[in-house]
């Protein structure tokens, strides 16, 4: 047991989250299935909105209250996954931290640290709040991260096209956060400060799968040593998000393009839903690293 008085479970963390929209319903079926996440409630703001009605019918407690529902819970959670928007994080923070909890962020508040599993990993143990960053970040930084270790590159732009039917209410507040964060996430893992993101919302029928195009410009960018980049971090990225893949790939003199789309594997949302099952498998991913810490958990993989 945590000196909280947590409901803490052996070698399992007591586990909340916080928003029942396309983000939070996918990721409250991940964390029911985790053997390391013990789910005991689900949050939201209307208790006849479609996620919480869905969480009910599966047996999950739920709750109406927002992140009042878990301050006032008979007893605290280890880790909240927060999946609301930006402007709600900050707030969110601050109500939980008497409590210790561990909060994973899924907004683009760029609160805590940014976390990317397959990246800078041993980064989780040591913060309580951390920041999933956006979906076209996790498709893009572990590529652009190992490409820029390997090869020069002075700009990099990164273009994300989603599916409108898979782009929720929270993510369509943070349009503007979701760009700024992403950018800065490249900025920050790969060193090269000349960076544009750019976000596409596809009304296209039927929809587009969730995709991420990466034009980089550089010096003696060869062929050879971006696919081997490529391919490295993109192994590295599917072990978590199966339906990860490398679309395209080519390099030349001073310039380099790679695409990756994502497919969804997730029971609750349609295949070209990649956006919101790449985030939602990082964030579960960081959960169980931390839990691994906190209990030294045998069998989560921390490759």
């Amino acid at each position: 047991m945590t000196d909280n008085g947590s409901r803490t479970a052996a070698g399992r963390l007591s586990v909340a989250v916080l928003g029942a929209g396309l983000i939070g319903i996918d990721l409250m079926t991940k964390v029911i299935r985790s053997d390391h996440l013990d789910l005991g409630l689900v949050a939201g703001r209307d208790e006849a909105t479609s996620g919480l009605r869905q969480a009910a019918k599966l047996g999950v407690p739920v709750a109406a209250g927002g992140v009042q529902s878990l301050v006032d819970a008979e007893r605290p959670f280890d880790l909240v996954f927060d999946a609301t928007n930006a402007s709600a994080h900050l707030e969110h923070v601050e109500k939980l931290a008497p409590f210790g909890t561990m909060i994973v962020d899924l907004t683009p508040s760029r609160n805590g640290p940014m976390i990317f599993p397959t990246v800078n990993r041993a980064d989780i143990a040591a913060h309580r709040d951390v920041s999933m960053v956006s979906c076209g970040g996790q498709a893009a930084v572990p590529i652009l991260h190992a490409i820029t270790r390997d090869c020069a590159v002075d700009y990099i732009e990164v273009v994300t096209t989603a599916a409108s039917l898979s782009i929720g209410r929270g993510t369509r507040m943070n349009l503007d956060e979701y760009i700024d964060t992403t950018a800065e996430a490249v900025r920050t893992f790969t060193g090269v400060q000349d960076v544009k993101a750019i976000l596409n919302v596809s009304p296209a029928r039927p929809p587009a799968t969730f995709r991420v195009a990466m034009s980089l410009l550089g010096r003696e960018l060869t062929l050879e040593a971006v696919r081997a980049a490529v391919d490295r971090a993109a192994a590295d990225v599917r072990t978590f998000a199966r339906g990860y893949e490398v679309k395209a790939c080519t390099a030349e003199g001073d310039r380099a393009f790679v695409a990756v789309e994502v497919t969804s594997h997730g029971d609750r949302i349609p295949k070209y839903a990649g956006n919101l099952d790449i985030i939602n498998s990082a964030a579960l991913l960081v959960a169980e690293s931390y839990a691994a810490d906190r209990f030294s958990t045998a069998g989560v993989v921390n490759s």
